[in-house]
C-alpha cells in the first residue's frame, strides 16, 4: 500500500541527441524513457518509510538503463510524558520497570532514519526487468551509516539483504514512529527468494533466509552457530492496487549447545500470518494483521526486544524450549484530500508461558499494547510534515502494568 503521493506521470520517451552513443547522461525523471520509469515505480518497496523513486537519473543514450540516486532527510522531535520508552522508537516492551528510574518525562530529537539509496534498473532479453538496489540510514552505533537493503532482483528472484517474506510490506501502516505497531511482523534477512504470478492478482513466493537466533541463556545452555536456514512461504491475492489479502508461514530450526551433555541440540520454531488491506470507500482504507507461532520472537516488533526465540527449560537441565507468542494489529487511513490524511492503529503482542517459563510471579514481559493517531500533510510532492500521538502499555507476568505517552513531530524532504 503506497501512502506517499505518486510522482508526476512519466512523459513520453525523449530521445536525447549525443555524438557518443555509449555515453551516459544525467537527466530528470520526466526525460527518462517510459520503460525506465515503469520499472522504477513498480519495484519501489511498499513500506511507508521507504524512499520513493528518485528525481534524477544517470541513463544511457537509449534510455534502457538508469541509475537513480535519491533518499530523504527526516527530522523528528519526541516528547514522552506520564511514563517513557527507553528508545527513539516506541516499543512498549521498553517501558522500564517500576522503580527502575524515576523520570516520567523525556525529550528527544532524531534524524537517524534519513535515508540514501542507489538504484540501477533496466530491461534485457535474458533477465527481463532487473533491479540492483542498495540503501541505508544512520542507525548504526554512534549514528553511523547502516545498511538496510542490498539486493539484486530479476526473473522473479531476489538475492541479497532486504525485508523477509514472513511479513506483509504493503500492510505496514503509516506512522511517524519508525518501528510501527508492536504486534507487527517486520524484519530484514540475507536471502534468496523466488516469487511468481500464478494468475491475475494471485502470486506466491518462497525463500531461504539467513537465520538469526536471539535467546536467553544460563550456565547450562548457550546459543550456537546455526545449522539450518529459515524457510518462509507466502501467497497473496490482490483485486486492485490498494487491496489485497496475504497468508504466510515460516519454519526454522534453532541450534544451541547443551553444556551439561556437551552436545548440540535444536528446537523447531514456526509461525503463521494473515494480513489484509482494502478500501471501504474512496477515502477510507482499513488494514489488519495477525501472527501466531512458537520461537518467532525475531520477527515481531516487541518480542525482538526481549531475546525470546529460545529460552531455558526449567524442568530439564541443559535443554531449551520455544514459547508460544502472538501479535496482531488493526487500523485505518482516511484521506481528507490528496495532501492530507490521518491514520490510527491499535496493536498488541503477547508472550505465553510454557513448561514453567517464565515464572508467573516474574517481571518478565507478558503482553504489550500500542495505539497511535497520526496526521500527515504533503506540503509539496517532496516535502511532508506530520504530528502523532502514541500510547503504550506493558503488563508483566506478575500483573504489574505501566504505560507511556509520546507526541511526535516530523518533517521530511525527499530527493
Amino acid at each position: 500500500m503506497s501512502l506517499l503521493p505518486l510522482c508526476a506521470n512519466a512523459q513520453k520517451k525523449v530521445i536525447i541527441e549525443d555524438k557518443e552513443p555509449n555515453s551516459i547522461m544525467f537527466v530528470s525523471r520526466d526525460k527518462a524513457g517510459d520503460e525506465i520509469i515503469r520499472i522504477m515505480e513498480e519495484t519501489q518497496l511498499k513500506r511507508f518509510h521507504e524512499p520513493k523513486a528518485p528525481r534524477f537519473l544517470l541513463t544511457d543514450q537509449k534510455g534502457k538503463f538508469a541509475l537513480g540516486i535519491g533518499g530523504y532527510v527526516r527530522a523528528t522531535a519526541e516528547y514522552d510524558f506520564g511514563g517513557i520508552v527507553k528508545d527513539v522508537d516506541f516499543y512498549p516492551a521498553l517501558i522500564p520497570n517500576k522503580g527502575n528510574g524515576y523520570v516520567k518525562n523525556q525529550f528527544q530529537m532524531d534524524a537517524s532514519t534519513s535515508t540514501l539509496f542507489l538504484k540501477l534498473v533496466g530491461h534485457t532479453k535474458n533477465l527481463g526487468d532487473f533491479v540492483v538496489y542498495t540503501a541505508g540510514n544512520f542507525r548504526g552505533d554512534g549514528k553511523t551509516f547502516e545498511l538496510q537493503n542490498a539486493y539484486a532482483s530479476f526473473l522473479g528472484f531476489t538475492l541479497g539483504y532486504s525485508y523477509g517474506s514472513f511479513m506483509d510490506l504493503g500492510n505496514v501502516p503509516a506512522t511517524i514512529d519508525f518501528a510501527g505497531p508492536n504486534g507487527m511482523s517486520i524484519y530484514h534477512a540475507t536471502q534468496i527468494r523466488y516469487e511468481h504470478a500464478l494468475a491475475k492478482g494471485l502470486k506466491a513466493g518462497i525463500g531461504v533466509e539467513m537465520p538469526v537466533v536471539d535467546g536467553l541463556t544460563n550456565e547450562h545452555v548457550s546459543i550456537a552457530k546455526q545449522r539450518m536456514p529459515n524457510f518462509p512461504v507466502y501467497v497473496q491475492y490482490g483485486w486492485n492496487p490498494k487491496s489485497h489479502f496475504r497468508a504466510a508461514a515460516i519454519i526454522r530450526s534453532m541450534t544451541y549447545d547443551d553444556l551439561t551433555a556437551r552436545k548440540a541440540e535444536s528446537e523447531i520454531g514456526w509461525g503463521v500470518l494473515a494480513s489484509a488491506t482494502f478500501n471501504l470507500t474512496n477515502r477510507l482504507q482499513v488494514y489488519g494483521q495477525g501472527v501466531y507461532g512458537k520461537g518467532i520472537g525475531q520477527f515481531l516488533n516487541d518480542m525482538s526486544m526481549l531475546n525470546v526465540d529460545v529460552v531455558p527449560n526449567p524442568e530439564k537441565e541443559g535443554k531449551m524450549q520455544v514459547l508460544p507468542m502472538m501479535g496482531w494489529f488493526a487500523g485505518m487511513q482516511y484521506n481528507f484530500s490528496p495532501k492530507v490524511f490521518i491514520t490510527s492503529t491499535y496493536g498488541q503482542s503477547r508472550l505465553y508461558s510454557h513448561d514453567g517459563y517464565p515464572v508467573t510471579a516474574s517481571d518478565q514481559y507478558r503482553y504489550g499494547q500500542y495505539l497511535n493517531a497520526t496526521l500527515f500533510w504533503n506540503i509539496t510532492s517532496d516535502l511532508q510534515a506530520g504530528a502523532e500521538y502514541l500510547r503504550g502499555w506493558r503488563t508483566d507476568f506478575n500483573g504489574d502494568t505501566r504505560h507511556a505517552n509520546r507526541v511526535n513531530l516530523a518533517v521530511q524532504y525527499s530527493f
